[in-house]
């Protein structure tokens, strides 16, 4: 293979994508990192179920709070440190350099390509967080950021802009960072897909060898935890939207069987391939979610309009301060919220970036940072601004449940709460369970393409069986998280992920770093100098 510089590329080195893979039983595996990973997986599911669920949650939330009473600034300078970065790279000369070469075309539409992203990057936490984030942090349902007084115009701000916060620059910077990293060694360097070969430039051959295997089995059970967290608050959320709507009984058997048919229709995707599944359905996704964000906004256009204002001022207003892990009264809120959610794109992180890797060839640096960090930021600022001001709105005129609860009674119907509040708050609610189940199907189907990949050695086709036994294993831990968590569900969730996010965070750091080193080798230093 030609590259513009062989240097780091896979002609430096004599190691051959897939040459330590075994082939057995209709599969096409990497020998260890499939086997400790399907190993530590499954012993994970057995003793979950060996152990109580009340004994697992101790010995989870145990393991959580140590991490977050000794390494929460990790996770808050981590993600300072990556936005810092990507922004760096962007507007460097190191943007100019094309994805793929110079000559490299894209394989998807940018509209189909944005599409893709967002869903594998944010859907189905955007729709359970949409209404209840705000809310919490309007109504003191866990803290209020930066200790402000809830029920209060400040608070109002805050609320929306510290929504934001979590959902903007910084987010999209940990995905962004990941992926590019991934495309560029992929497609400028010829190295298999898989986590390890972000570190080449730095460690060499040695990310052939054990090494290279120990950061793939942790970018593996990252994901899977990560992956977890998603299905389980969509579960959640889909069971309690058809228990509101259709008057089901909102049971743990109803949350399990959610998770199962998600399981069958994303398996059926899979088989459908990239194009008729993913492709297909994450174009589904944006446009419902659109239609839906925008009838919202119609309905109420002065304070959906207001809400994103004010939402934009709090962010701007307090991203400084919200990034800071020191010198902060709100602790509880801190790590409830933030250190959660900086886990979690962490966690997600390897997921979305193998993803979206696949599928962002022809870019160049420059343009996929920019539209990666700012479209999906604009639309989720209009999403959180539009559906938590609503709400916030409701519970300050007394409108609704939300209004007569003055708040979160539930934080898997927020949502539904306050869609009951309209004349059609019932269809309004089915849409919302579509779209639930729609972004399920597509989180679990990219999911299981980003797992497979990893243990397979970085090869691109493999074998079907394969990312349907990640789809199964992704669905049991998801499972047994709610049978874990109870009604407190939605705490083990995040107890898992911030546990299995935390020495991923080191490693994306240092992956900016050899990402780097590895544009700095096709940029020659006399136009560095001109620029």
């Amino acid at each position: 293979m030609q590259f513009k510089s062989q240097k780091y590329s896979i002609n430096s080195t004599d190691y051959e994508v897939g040459q330590d893979n075994i082939s057995k039983w209709g599969m096409d595996v990497h020998n260890s990192v499939f086997i400790a990973s399907a190993g530590l997986s499954i012993l994970f599911i057995v003793a979950l179920l060996i152990l109580s669920p009340a004994e697992a949650k101790a010995a989870i939330d145990t393991v959580k709070a140590a991490a977050l009473s000794k390494f929460d600034f990790v996770f808050m300078w981590s993600a300072n440190i990556i936005l810092i970065f990507a922004i760096g790279i962007a507007f460097s000369p190191l943007g100019k350099i094309r994805l793929g070469g110079d000559n490299a075309k894209t394989d998807y539409s940018t509209v189909s390509w944005i599409a893709m992203l967002f869903a594998a990057g944010m859907g189905i936490g955007l729709i359970f967080w949409g209404v209840a984030e705000p809310t919490a942090f309007y109504t003191n349902w866990f803290g209020t950021p930066l200790d402000v007084a809830p029920f209060t115009p400040e608070g109002r701000e805050l609320a929306l802009g510290a929504s934001l916060f979590h959902w903007g620059f910084h987010a999209w910077a940990i995905y962004g960072m990941t992926a590019l990293c991934l495309a560029y060694f992929v497609y400028n360097k010829g190295l298999p897909l898989s986590i390890r070969s972000i570190f080449y430039p730095l460690l060499g051959d040695k990310v052939w060898g054990r090494i290279g295997d120990l950061i793939d089995v942790m970018a593996v059970l990252v994901v899977l935890f990560g992956l977890a967290t998603s299905l389980g608050l969509g579960g959640s959320q889909a069971a309690s939207g058809i228990s509101h709507v259709f008057g089901v009984d909102n049971s743990l058997f109803l949350q399990i069987a959610i998770i199962l048919t998600i399981m069958g229709l994303a398996i059926v995707s899979i088989i459908r391939g990239m194009d008729g599944g993913v492709k297909l359905l994450s174009n589904i996704n944006m446009i419902i979610a659109f239609v839906f964000l925008g009838v919202l906004g119609l309905l109420n256009f002065t304070t959906a309009f207001d809400s994103l204002m004010t939402g934009l001022v709090g962010y701007v207003k307090n991203i400084i301060p919200l990034s800071q892990n020191s010198g902060r009264d709100d602790t509880t809120w801190l790590h409830g919220w933030t250190v959660f959610y900086w886990a979690w794109w962490i966690a997600y992180a390897p997921l979305f970036g193998m993803f979206v890797a696949r599928i962002s060839k022809g870019r160049t640096v420059r343009e996929f940072l920019v539209c990666v960090l700012c479209i999906p930021t604009a639309v989720t600022t209009a999403w959180m601004s539009f559906f938590g001001g609503i709400a916030i709105q409701q519970i300050i005129d007394k409108v609704g449940l939300l209004g007569a609860d003055q708040g979160i009674a539930d934080v898997s119907l927020s949502l539904f709460y306050m869609l009951d509040a309209y004349p059609m708050g019932n269809m309004l609610s089915i849409i919302a369970i579509a779209l639930i189940i729609v972004f399920f199907v597509t989180t679990l189907d990219s999911g299981s393409i980003v797992v497979d990949s990893m243990t397979a050695g970085g090869k691109l086709e493999l074998p079907i069986i394969q990312k349907v036994f990640w789809a199964v294993i992704s669905a049991l831990i998801a499972m047994l998280m709610l049978w874990i968590g109870g009604t407190d569900s939605v705490q083990a969730l995040q107890s898992i992920t911030i546990i299995a996010a935390l020495p991923f965070a080191v490693i994306l750091v240092i992956g900016c770093i050899s990402l780097v080193k590895g544009l700095y080798s096709e940029v020659e230093q006399p136009l560095l100098a001109r620029d």
